[in-house]
């Protein structure tokens, strides 16, 4: 499904209309970009420091759960 509220909200309309009943969860992705990005998160996880992901995650669960 989108993530975009109203195209996830018409795909919904969509197929409980039978007008599309197609429900591709996503457009295909290229592979290679798709490795590299996986590469590039492991890559920063080894850089930080514990103390610094120990920040990143405190942050991250301020903004989440405030």
């Amino acid at each position: 499904m989108p993530a975009d509220t109203n195209l996830r909200a018409k795909r919904i309309v969509d197929f409980a209309t039978g007008e599309n009943p197609d429900l591709d969860p996503d457009p295909i992705k290229n592979k290679a970009a798709v490795e590299l990005g996986k590469l590039g998160g492991e890559a920063r996880a080894k850089k930080l420091t514990p103390k610094k992901r120990t920040e990143i995650a405190k942050k991250a669960a301020q903004k989440r759960w405030s």
